[in-house]
This record gives structure tokens, C-alpha cells and sequence, in this order.
């Protein structure tokens, strides 16, 4: 995540709740909260939130699909797409 987030301390947050929800879904900048000088949360709109949970899925499938071709636990295409030729003329 880049470091251009707004840095807040907590009671930032307890006492300025409804102004974040309207900045963050404005801005879609997630914001990072403080505590006792400490990096503790990060906060973000939902929409935000979904496209990085999408971006992290994604991730991953192309993270098992690199692994399975590392084992040789795959078929080469010519091989899928003949057999599909098969199929389609039964």
C-alpha cells in the first residue's frame, strides 16, 4: 500500500466517525489509525475493500496455477483443445 494514506490517531476516529465514512468514500484513500503512536488499523471504504479482496483472489489462483505447473500438473492446451474436438463430435 503506498504511504500517501492520512495517518490519524484513535481518538481522531471516536470522535470524527461520520466526517471519515464521507472522506474515505469520497476519496478512496484508506486511512491509517494510530495508537499511542503506533500503526494499529487501516480503514477503507467497502468498495475499496472488495477490488483489493478481488485483486488478493486473483492472486492466489494465479499463485496455485504457477505451483501446479512447477509439479507438472498440468496438460499442454493442444492436448485440452483436441480432446474438446472429441467431445464436440460425439
Amino acid at each position: 500500500m503506498k504511504l500517501s494514506t492520512q495517518v490519524k490517531p484513535i481518538s481522531y476516529l471516536k470522535s470524527h466517525a461520520a466526517d471519515i465514512v464521507k472522506d474515505l468514500a469520497e476519496s478512496r484513500e484508506p486511512m491509517l489509525i494510530t495508537q499511542n503512536g503506533e500503526a494499529k488499523l487501516i480503514v477503507m471504504d467497502v468498495r475499496s475493500y472488495e477490488e483489493q479482496a478481488q485483486t488478493v483472489a486473483m492472486l492466489k489462483i494465479l499463485a496455485l496455477g504457477h505451483r501446479d505447473i512447477e509439479s507438472g500438473n498440468f496438460r499442454p492446451a493442444e492436448d485440452v483443445f483436441s480432446s474438446l474436438d472429441q467431445d464436440e463430435g460425439r
